[in-house]
């Protein structure tokens, strides 16, 4: 199953780029949102090789994620690679210079399943697929948003 979706927004590439690999941010707002995230590389830079253990509650049941940064093209894009219980997932993020302060970010996932729950659950996720781009998008548009103002503090 792919689910990709965008947002351009009003800030240069590299510091797009900067605030889309600021990991300690991201780290600390999933832990906000009730995650267990535990850093399992000794990486003092974002780079390939940065890796997480996470564990967080979805739909009643605890799950257990790892991740892993495979790919790290500064500014231009970054990839990672994570497992689910059964589900394998590739996601990509893609930054593009509209114009020297601009920049259109681009994500990209893949989710394959190596069990038949894992299966079950892209099924019905493909069922409700419409829904969860419009959410994705939604909360795509709303983190745009965020960086921009965090930008405008910083300018």
């Amino acid at each position: 199953m792919d689910i990709s979706t965008k947002a351009d927004m009003d800030v240069p590439i590299a510091q797009a780029f900067e605030m889309v690999t600021d990991f300690p941010r991201h780290e600390r707002s999933a832990m906000r949102r009730g995650a267990e995230i535990s850093r399992t590389d000794t990486l003092k830079a974002p780079g390939v090789g940065a890796a997480w253990n996470i564990r967080f509650e979805l739909r009643g049941k605890t799950r257990d994620m790892s991740l892993e940064v495979v790919e790290f093209d500064r500014p231009n894009q970054m990839a990672l690679e994570g497992t689910l219980q059964g589900l394998d997932s590739r996601i990509d993020v893609e930054l593009v210079a509209l114009s020297r302060t601009r920049t259109r970010l681009n994500l990209r996932a893949n989710l394959k399943p190596r069990t038949l729950t894992a299966r079950l659950l892209l099924q019905s996720a493909k069922l409700a697929s419409g829904n969860i781009n419009k959410r994705l998008k939604n909360r795509m548009v709303a983190y745009a948003e965020d960086m921009e103002a965090r930008y405008s503090k910083l300018a």
